[in-house]
């Protein structure tokens, strides 16, 4: 009996270590097998390896970020809207874009004016969403194409294939126009170029556009050097849900390895604002005429002002007060 007994105890053993090692294994990249088992046996290969180094550098990331983040705060910019006013050229864009598909629901075509732009940019975040949210719930049915010769989409393949081909020219369009068009907001560069230059302030840029959409206005506006400089960049096509779902600053504020409460983001849209709240961050708003009746305050907003440079928002105009206390109110005598 005692034979089976110590049999016995010694499989539990063996199945407990197994199971403590699978448990771990994202966190350490070796480990030494106990003496009554055969090392050989349990010898990571080297596809293994590589797999659990990158695994634990992302861990101990996220799970260290109170101990290990070199940032005592991060400034999260929007792009559209915040950088550049662009939401009127990528009205312009997907006009052109419905235009040249030749699109018609009815017989009229299809046609964004300005006023439900408007309303399409503080309800719904990503163009392909506007797109589907005015197709399902704005007109409830899909268009046709080049002027009625093209009949509409009846599956949800085809209505995908459909938002996908007008979502890839729209974002040509609309980077002709950015050649064109593209200037900064006053006082985002010189706000940006004072974040960059301070090693215990991260600086991040976080749209909910498309990659080569973004990275068109951002070379334009911010140019190579300084795009280079920014400690994080998250975009559209990186994240599996668009704004108002926070996801994309909670990613932001992963990969910085920061407290959310130490962020601020700078947004313009209601949509941006529920986003950046959602990850427990503040947000002050720079308005834009087309958002400026909009109730941020109502929605949570910690401070808003019509521009950046009209009211000399400063680092130390947002930051300055967060550090005796993290929680404490931003831009006092400078936000509306």
């Amino acid at each position: 009996y005692s034979q089976i007994f110590n049999a016995t105890m010694m499989l539990q053993s063996s199945i407990v270590y197994i199971l403590a090692i699978a448990l771990l294994s994202p966190h350490v990249s070796s480990f030494t097998a106990p003496s009554f088992l055969p090392k050989s046996s349990f010898a990571p290969s080297s596809s293994l390896h590589q797999t659990t180094t990158v695994t634990t550098r992302n861990t101990i990331t996220t799970r260290l970020s109170s101990t290990t983040c070199p940032y005592d705060y991060a400034l999260i910019f929007d792009c559209d809207g915040v950088i550049i006013e662009t939401e009127e050229l990528h009205r312009l864009a997907y006009n052109a874009a419905f235009d040249a598909a030749g699109l018609e629901i009815n017989g009229e075509p299809v046609q964004w004016s300005v006023e439900y732009y408007d309303v399409l940019q503080n309800t719904v975040g990503g163009g392909k969403n506007k797109m589907f949210f005015h197709f399902r719930n704005t007109t409830g049915a899909f268009p046709t194409s080049q002027k009625g010769s093209v009949p509409a989409p009846t599956t949800a393949e085809e209505e995908q294939d459909l938002i996908d081909a007008l979502q890839e020219n729209k974002t040509n369009l609309y980077k002709d126009l950015i050649k064109e068009k593209a200037v900064p907001r006053p006082g985002v560069i010189e706000l940006m170029d004072e974040a960059i230059a301070d090693p215990k302030i991260a600086v991040g840029v976080c749209s909910a556009s498309t990659k080569a959409a973004v990275t068109k206005v951002l070379d334009v506006t911010l140019g190579e050097e300084r795009r280079n400089k920014l400690n994080v960049c998250i975009l559209g096509d990186d994240v599996a849900k668009l704004k108002p779902d926070p996801l994309i600053y909670v990613t932001a504020a992963e990969r910085l390895g920061i407290d959310p409460k130490r962020c601020v983001v700078v947004e313009d849209s209601l949509v941006g604002l529920k986003a950046a709240k959602g990850a427990g961050m503040k947000c002050l708003i720079t308005y834009t005429s087309s958002t400026a009746g909009e109730d941020f305050y109502g929605f949570g907003a910690d401070a808003k002002v019509p521009e950046l440079g009209s009211r000399l928002v400063t680092l130390d105009k947002i930051f300055e007060p967060m550090k005796e206390n993290v929680d404490a109110e931003i831009l006092v005598g400078v936000k509306d």
